[in-house]
């Protein structure tokens, strides 16, 4: 047992941390970790790597390859990356590869490098483009967070249901903050950020300054930032070389620890499990790792090769070129039985069952010393627990045989336990398989659950041994073999049928209507979308059915074409439920005047809209949207007083109405109500006048003020009513500049030559020319081209 225990390194009093290696990794990798994006999935998940081609020091002579592989090394996928520059990767809760690239659009391929689908984090990013981003798990699902150039973050907690969220701005933020994380408290996701010695928590209305309680003194500035796998814990590392460590909320400390290192490390982690006795966090520098906690001492190992950390529900997985390694706390019932010098009842009833197969009577001592004491019944439960955190298949076996013998000197001990760990541990050896590479643990298998896990296989199109597990677990056909049989139908069908025409009924017969939308949106072949549509409609409720539509941009445009003439209710709710509150806005104002006759219920539809319009931050449509609610509680007014129609007419309109009425008090009172700029009003005044042809007036109207749009509109109008006689009167007022226009608008050639020679305009000069006609205006003629010559030889 002494050399079992050889890779146990104490952390403090209380704990033992050991390092043990998943696999001998036999991938042929291109380019350096360091020199890659990575991405690894937790509970045992792919490794994705993309060679970052677009730092500034890198130069990009080819395009890079996005590249997947097993936990083992195995490679799932390549493939040639033809988008935009990628800023960061990260694997979402079903396995799919999320991409964020640097104008904020966020690509999602399949575990085979399968184009899933995309959608972008919003008109902001990108304008602002993408600095840094996190892909981070909750209970709802996966999330992506993004800081932009503007150092503002936008994110949203679950992109199988895309609502983006703009978080709160930090006052003075002049810069890119020194380390950023995503925290989980409440149900509601969060950004704690840190900016020189200040750190500052982010939710979805609100930026609080927050302090870490018992913080040691002297800090400038914090490098690093890690948070547990659970939310719970958070660790920063300050540029003292001090990590402090506590609960997320920041308001309890755990420990503080001095690693006298002050250079910013490359990746720092949460290492715990369930139920941990010493908390830990690993720390990982270029070719250091360390494992600090509530203790004097660290446990530290060197790198022989760049590495990557993953967290995990129980510890961390490190990866480098050649090795896959997992470091975690070792579980209470090992420890117990299997530390020097153990008089535990497992470790007791371990070494029975070792001298019963040598066939010595010292079996038989251990084992009245364990009965003697009562403990027979926890000396076999402690076996049974530990064998579940063993790796290695002989130990497992040891510690279960160690258990069976046990078990025969006890009259009522129920087998469940013993014959659930017997199926679980085959399960997981044969899921550890170098060609399978599934590394779980016993505690993420439990967390995880066999029907996610059978899933994962299929999703690895790994069919005969997710038959094989779900027939040894004697699963329910419905849930097991039929389930899988039918994945595995789909993916033959897909693969020897490639017309999309054909492809699309047969998937929906077999009760695959989301895989039958995909392939009909890679068709383009719309009435084949509808087609899906409608089944999915009448198959789904109507949440999962909008939920699907979410998923699949292309049809939840087609649908809501449909919906703007078919259902228009379904269009609001679609509307509801996506939070679009300014397409809802315009909804409502379509409603109004589509469905409301009363002026009372088209009044409640547009202050429904303009309360959209504002959730939406449009605060120009909400203004225009109550200003139409002031016009038409006007316009019912006016119609009650003067007679006459009025509502529905625009505001111009309006005022031109009142001004053919003759009410002229009413229409400047209007213009001020609603603050019509003055040229505007003159306009409206001066048609409505000429319309009238009140000739007396419209002099009046010129005579009042200055006029603020001039006098040629004077003349304009009046010669479009075909009266030259009061044309002339305002000819003469026009201004120098448009003198000429003026002049001959109102026929008078003549005088308009002598002011276009007076102002030496060869541009008006060239008008009044093209107005002479060859007989009557010859002498004038003759006159500009004089005036030209001589202006010629000035």
């Amino acid at each position: 047992m002494d050399c079992y225990t050889a890779n146990w390194n104490p952390l403090g009093d209380s704990a033992f941390y050991r390092k043990y290696e998943l696999y001998s990794m036999d991938w042929d990798l291109k380019e350096e970790l360091k020199d890659c994006l990575v991405a690894a999935a937790p509970y045992g998940g792919p490794i994705a790597l993309l060679r970052n081609c677009w730092r500034k020091e890198k130069a990009a002579s080819v395009r890079p390859v996005l590249e997947m592989y097993s936990a083992s090394g195995m490679p799932l996928a390549s493939l040639l990356w033809k988008s935009g520059p990628v800023v960061a990767l990260g694997w979402s809760a079903e396995e799919e590869l999320l991409c964020v690239q640097e104008d904020g659009a966020v690509l999602v391929y399949g575990l085979h490098g399968d184009f899933r689908r995309h959608f972008s984090m919003g008109n902001e990013v990108l304008q602002n483009r993408v600095l840094d981003a996190r892909i981070f798990h909750t209970e709802f699902g996966s999330g992506v967070a993004i800081l932009t150039g503007a150092y503002r973050f936008t994110l949203s907690a679950n992109v199988g249901d895309l609502k983006l969220r703009r978080m709160p701005e930090v006052p003075g933020l002049q810069s890119a903050p020194s380390c950023w994380t995503t925290l989980c408290h409440e149900r509601v996701a969060h950004i704690l950020l840190a900016v020189g010695p200040d750190l500052y928590l982010l939710d979805h209305a609100t930026c609080s300054a927050v302090t870490p309680a018992g913080l040691a003194p002297g800090v400038s500035s914090f490098l690093q930032m890690a948070v547990s796998f659970t939310y719970r814990y958070l660790a920063l590392f300050t540029d003292t070389g001090y990590i402090w460590m506590g609960t997320a909320s920041l308001k309890e400390k755990l420990c503080e620890f001095n690693c006298n290192i002050r250079a910013p490390p490359k990746q720092m982690v949460w290492c715990s499990r369930p139920r941990s006795k010493e908390k830990a966090v690993v720390v990982a520098w270029e070719r250091r790792l360390m494992v600090v906690g509530n203790a004097p001492e660290s446990i530290q190992f060197v790198l022989d090769e760049d590495s990557y950390l993953v967290p995990e529900l129980d510890g961390v997985r490190i990866f480098s070129r050649s090795t896959h390694e997992f470091l975690h706390e070792v579980p209470v019932a090992s420890e117990e039985i299997f530390k020097i010098a153990s008089m535990a009842p497992g470790a007791l009833l371990l070494e029975a069952q070792k001298e019963y197969e040598k066939e010595s009577q010292k079996a038989d001592e251990y084992l009245r010393e364990i009965q003697e004491l009562g403990q027979l019944i926890q000396a076999v439960q402690q076996c049974i627990e530990a064998a579940g955190h063993e790796h290695q298949p002989d130990m497992q076996k040891r510690l279960l045989r160690a258990a069976s013998f046990g078990k025969c000197f006890l009259d009522r001990f129920p087998p469940d336990s013993f014959v659930h760990m017997c199926q679980d541990l085959r399960v997981l050896n044969a899921i550890r398989d170098y060609h399978i590479g599934i590394p779980l643990t016993y505690t993420q298998y439990k967390q995880l659950t066999i029907q996610v896990l059978l899933d994962r296989l299929v999703l690895r199109r790994l069919y005969p041994l997710a038959i094989q597990i779900c027939e040894y677990l004697r699963l329910p056909e419905v849930q097991g073999v039929s389930r899988i049989l039918a994945h595995w139908a789909c993916y033959k069908l897909l693969e020897y049928e490639p017309r999309s025409g054909e492809q699309v009924p047969l998937l929906l017969k077999m009760k695959r209507s989301k895989l039958a939308l995909s392939k009909a949106i890679e068709s383009g072949d719309t009435d084949l979308v509808f087609t899906v549509l409608l089944h999915l409609k009448n198959e789904l409720n109507r949440g999962d059915f909008f939920m699907t539509l979410r998923n699949q941009p292309m049809a939840l445009s087609l649908y809501r074409q449909f919906c703007k003439h078919q259902e228009l209710d379904t269009l609001k709710d679609l509307y509801n439920q996506d939070d679009n509150h300014q397409e809802l806005g315009s909804f409502h104002i379509r409603a109004s005047y589509a469905a409301e006759e009363r002026i009372e219920g088209r009044v409640a539809a547009l202050q429904t809209a303009a309360d959209a319009f504002y959730k939406a931050k449009n605060e120009f449509a909400a203004k225009a949207t109550e200003d139409q609610m002031r016009l038409l509680r006007l316009q019912r007014r006016l119609e009650d007083e003067l007679g006459g129609r009025f509502l529905d007419l625009s505001l111009h309109d309006t005022v031109t109405t009142l001004i053919l009425g003759g009410h002229n008090k009413r229409a400047e009172q209007l213009a001020r109500d609603f603050r019509i700029p003055d040229k505007r009003l003159w306009w409206l005044k001066l048609s409505a006048l000429a319309d009238l042809e009140e000739w007396e007036e419209l002099e009046k109207f010129s005579k009042s003020k200055k006029s603020p749009i001039g006098y040629l509109p004077f003349v304009e109008i009046c010669m479009k009513q075909h009266n030259k006689h009061e044309a002339k009167k305002y000819a003469s007022r026009v201004g120098p500049e448009q003198k000429v226009k003026a002049l001959l608008l109102v026929g008078d050639v003549a005088q308009a030559a002598d002011v276009a020679i007076e102002h030496r305009n060869e541009t008006e000069l060239s008008l009044v020319l093209s107005h002479c006609t060859g007989t009557t205006d010859g002498a004038i003629a003759d006159k500009i081209q004089r005036a030209r010559a001589q202006a010629q030889k000035k």
